[in-house]
């Protein structure tokens, strides 16, 4: 009996997105380098400010996906080598920069638990929901900003007031838009992979 219910109330390994495609022996490698290339392409997409050195960039939305995408092992595997590469000289971050010693490099240190919080939410299941998915990615967002914000503080020499007005409140806005984007979208390519397996199971 006791065993029955350690096993009802042991949490359910969700597959993945990228599990859902067709398995082969370069799948998880493909997916790795893919994830790292998405993050640097779409955190291309940024805007400076003139309050701060840290700019408006797409790179967590890009974080977010990529984590959810993969699960936890693989997206941390596809983040270490975003950052890697950025640090050992690719254009990989944020208006072709690289290198480490920048005001906003916290920022990048911070995607590596974000994605992995939004591939473990991935393999239990919870980005089928899009609450929990949004409240998922809100959360993955605040550590982005655990790491990002104190890096920030250090590098500048900023109190909390600064460091807050500069590394913070700026992006909140932008950043629950983007953990909405999120919550909508991955459920949504669920309910078509369903459609589409159910499809092909019925030809």
């Amino acid at each position: 009996m006791s065993q029955n219910v350690s096993a009802a109330s042991a949490p359910t390994s969700a597959r993945t997105l990228v599990e859902s495609l067709p398995a082969g022996r370069t799948r998880a490698v493909v997916a790795v380098v893919a994830g790292a290339l998405a993050v640097a392409v779409i955190g291309q997409v940024s805007v400076p400010l003139w309050f701060t050195p840290v700019p408006l960039t797409l790179g967590t939305l890009a974080v977010l996906g990529v984590g959810a995408a993969l699960g936890p092992r693989l997206a941390a595997a596809s983040i270490a080598l975003f950052a890697v590469a950025g640090v050992l000289g690719a254009p990989a971050f944020a208006g072709g920069t690289h290198g480490w010693a920048f005001a906003s490099f916290g920022y990048v240190l911070g995607y590596l638990p974000a994605a992995v919080l939004m591939g473990w939410l991935a393999r239990t299941g919870r980005d089928r929901s899009v609450w929990k998915t949004f409240l998922g990615a809100l959360l993955a967002t605040t550590l982005v900003y655990a790491v990002g914000a104190p890096w920030l503080a250090v590098y500048a020499h900023l109190g909390l007031h600064d460091t807050l007005a500069m590394g913070v409140t700026p992006f909140l806005v932008g950043d629950a838009v983007k953990a909405g984007f999120v919550a909508l979208a991955l459920p949504g390519l669920w309910a078509a992979q369903r459609f589409v397996s159910e499809r092909r199971a019925n030809d």
